[in-house]
């Protein structure tokens, strides 16, 4: 931190660095490559931090690496229409820069196996992006490996840009969001003065690499008809052409978009997010998920409406939700959310690789849900029934057509729909089951450690045992639709997303 307070760019803390394969670097390699799988952004990126760094201390140009798989689990227009726009802007970003940027698309499973370790061979170090859910941990460590059978061995390096608190600052997993809000009061006050790059790029780079032939017609860059919008380059590719691309498009120039949209016209309402109408929620949950939006420049957005610097935080290390930051309420808010509650959820699955099972949920909580497993239900509804939202519940329902339609649910109204399907399947390991699969196959910013988090609260994670016991329910915080419509203006949110002509 500068003596006026302000935030600096620095070198990447070693804490944010995991050496996986312990492969050295290779100064007489060819080039550095960025195997970008997470932090999918040009800027403010600190996995694209590092492979700067080492690219210009060993005097070597840089690769990008962009791949986008087909075989992943939930692969859908969706979810490739979002990450390929943002290939379209790291494309026009990368250009004119040195980078060699390579954005590649499999047109069928397994047609990209053997590209990272073609480029690899060639390379001083592998920098890659270190992300703890969805395949990314395990695909990572199989790279790790492959990379390290090379001959010579090539080094990877995961780089952790995913917070403001670096993962592995914690060791251990918290129960609470105030345990960890106690912690992160206590622990990131050196990392609110340090930030990633947000032009890594300027000033130049060493020389320019060019892609092997060899490489090029294997495994060729995605075309324009691909990375230009639309779903004209999707129709030939295998993946779930039922799950349309949402009314939003992705990409790092969107996200900064959104950003600043959220921060001008809506920060000063946050308050309001509960309120379906009110129009008062950030939008950026998407963005934050496939990187397109880094959590620093997020903060650096509201501190800069708030006049705010590091040093302006509370001496107070008491868990409370307001007033640490000393910033408006508004803000205050929305940052135990962006902060306190999105970097819970990394913690949770940076230390436990069950964080997507049964097991995983506290003890009290599976028991009360064992213990009522047989009671019975008021509805019994198939996964079909849900997934095409044919319940009694004209809320419900609305929610889970916002979901197909927009992939999103409005905040508040995320956490009745998880409630009801709890109380409306025949177990709730079923329940379970439910939730991670519509909201993995139909959510933007599903697959992800803060919406696993979402899931699991609902079946007793970071909560406490509730009474009076209920049937189904047990102990497990109870909610209901009847509450939902008297505590919120609902009426227009179930006239627009039951609509008969709604195009889903």
């Amino acid at each position: 931190m500068t003596a006026s307070g302000t935030v600096t760019s620095a070198a990447v803390p070693a804490l944010r660095i995991r050496h996986l394969n312990g492969a050295p670097i290779r100064p007489e390699g060819e080039y550095v490559l960025y195997w970008m799988i997470a932090a999918r952004r040009p800027r403010s990126n600190y996995a694209l931090d590092r492979a700067v760094e080492l690219a210009r201390r060993l005097g070597k140009p840089l690769v990008v690496l962009e791949a986008l798989r087909v075989g992943y689990p939930w692969a859908s227009d969706r979810i490739h229409r979002f990450v390929l726009d943002g290939m379209a802007d790291n494309r026009r970003a990368f250009e004119g820069t040195g980078v060699l940027y390579h954005p590649y698309v499999e047109a069928a499973p397994g047609d990209g196996k053997g590209l990272l370790e073609a480029l690899a061979g060639p390379a001083c170090a592998v920098v890659t992006d270190d992300f703890p859910a969805f395949f990314l941990p395990r695909m990572v460590e199989a790279a790790a490996t492959k990379l390290q059978a090379l001959a010579p061995p090539v080094g990877l390096e995961a780089v952790d840009s995913n917070g403001i608190l670096p993962m592995r600052a914690t060791d251990r997993v918290f129960a609470r969001a105030y345990d960890f809000r106690r912690f992160l009061q206590r622990e990131v006050r050196p990392f609110l003065s340090l930030r990633p790059t947000r032009d890594p790029l300027a000033g130049g780079l060493p020389g320019a690499a060019r892609l092997p032939e060899s490489i090029a017609s294997r495994w060729p860059a995605a075309d324009d008809q691909l990375l230009g919008g639309g779903t004209e380059g999707l129709v030939r590719l295998p993946i779930d052409h039922q799950v349309g691309p949402v009314p939003y498009p992705g990409g790092a120039a969107e996200a900064d978009r959104v950003l600043e949209r959220f921060v001008a016209q809506r920060l000063g309402r946050y308050e309001e997010r509960n309120q379906p109408e009110a129009d008062a929620t950030s939008g950026l949950s998407p963005y934050l998920h496939f990187g397109h939006v880094s959590s620093h420049d997020v903060l650096a957005a509201v501190a800069g409406r708030e006049g705010w610097s590091p040093s302006s935080v509370s001496d107070s290390t008491s868990g409370r939700r307001s007033g640490w930051w000393r910033m408006s309420d508004a803000a205050e808010a929305f940052l135990d959310e962006s902060i306190t509650w999105r970097e819970l959820g990394l913690n949770f699955c940076a230390h436990r690789e069950d964080y997507d099972r049964w097991e995983s949920l506290p003890e009290w909580a599976r028991t009360t849900l064992t213990e009522h497993e047989a009671d019975p239900r008021p509805y019994v509804y198939s996964q079909q029934q849900l997934e095409q939202a044919e319940t009694h519940d004209a809320l419900w329902n609305a929610a889970q057509n916002q979901l197909r339609s927009e992939g999103r649910i409005h905040n508040y109204l995320r956490m009745l729909w998880g409630k009801k399907i709890l109380h409306w399947t025949e177990s709730p390991r079923r329940a379970l089951e439910v939730m991670i699969r519509l909201n993995d196959r139909y959510a933007v910013d599903g697959r992800d450690p803060n919406s696993y988090s979402g899931i699991f609260w609902v079946l007793g994670r970071y909560d406490r045992p509730w009474g009076p016991e209920r049937p189904v329910f047990g102990k497990i915080r109870y909610m209901t639709s009847a509450n939902t419509r008297r505590k919120l203006n609902v009426k227009g949110y179930v006239e627009r997303w039951t609509q008969p002509s709604l195009d889903l």
